[in-house]
């Protein structure tokens, strides 16, 4: 199993179970942290008085709810908390794919969890159309999407983007990482990533995250569900696939 906490290796492993319930509660809080700020936060009061936090602040959002759930629930599972992480580890060697349908099972229950909560939090607002809401914050292209962008920059994007993120997590989970480190790397290059996917898809990275957002927000997010479920997985298997030729090549002495 890959542990995006540390670069060492567990000398204990957790049972399933624990780590399943680990999954399902770190993806509950990415989840809950990010969709939350995107629904309460980023656009509160249609921007007056300078109290939304709008892109930067649902992107330190998602960075500081990966970190959180890393360090604390990293430990029993590997704190991938997103089934594309789970993938593309698995693509990589560094998780058994026996867990792989199980882990995302976790992560999907623990994102609907977290979006059932918070449609009853926003249906005690004033703002009475909650799918709009939801899809608002779904991910998407064309009308779903922040900037308008088109199905194919929607595709590049997260297939790119999470390609990135999967080369960062394998990397400083290394054995030749600092040892750590890990949850605070991953946690800023999710934020640096989510600055430039904002805009463009409404940052997804994550199927649960997109799954657990579209189931409310209406027909036109979930006819485009699809896009933001398929292309990081896509992004995941492709740094799966290619890191150890890129970065684990050896040279004879």
């Amino acid at each position: 199993m890959a542990d995006t906490t540390a670069s060492a290796e567990h000398t204990t492993v957790s049972t399933l179970g624990a780590r399943l319930g680990a999954e399902a509660l770190g993806t509950f809080v990415l989840v809950f942290g990010v969709v939350g700020a995107v629904l309460f936060a980023a656009g509160f009061n249609g921007g007056e008085g300078g109290l939304n936090i709008g892109f930067v602040g649902v992107s330190l959002a998602l960075g500081l709810t990966v970190v959180v759930g890393a360090y604390a629930f990293g430990p029993v599972s590997g704190g991938h908390f997103n089934p594309a992480v789970t993938i593309g580890l698995a693509v990589a060697g560094r998780f058994a794919w026996k867990d792989v349908i199980s882990y995302i099972v976790a992560q999907i229950v623990g994102g609907i969890i977290a979006t059932v909560l918070l449609f009853a939090i926003l249906a005690g607002g004033k703002n009475s159309d909650l799918t709009a809401q939801f899809k608002g914050a779904s991910t998407g292209y064309d009308a779903i999407s922040p900037g308008g962008y088109n199905l194919v920059a929607v595709l590049l994007i997260e297939i790119i983007t999470t390609a990135i993120f999967l080369y960062v997590i394998i990397g400083v989970t290394s054995s030749r990482a600092a040892s750590g480190f890990a949850p605070l790397a991953i946690g800023l290059t999710l934020t640096l990533l989510a600055l430039i996917a904002i805009p463009v898809s409404n940052a997804s990275f994550n199927p649960a995250r997109a799954i657990a957002t579209a189931i409310f927000g209406g027909p036109e997010a979930l006819g485009q569900l699809w896009a933001t479920v398929v292309a990081p997985i896509v992004g995941a298997i492709i740094a799966g696939a290619t890191y150890k030729f890129i970065f684990d090549r050896t040279k004879k002495a």
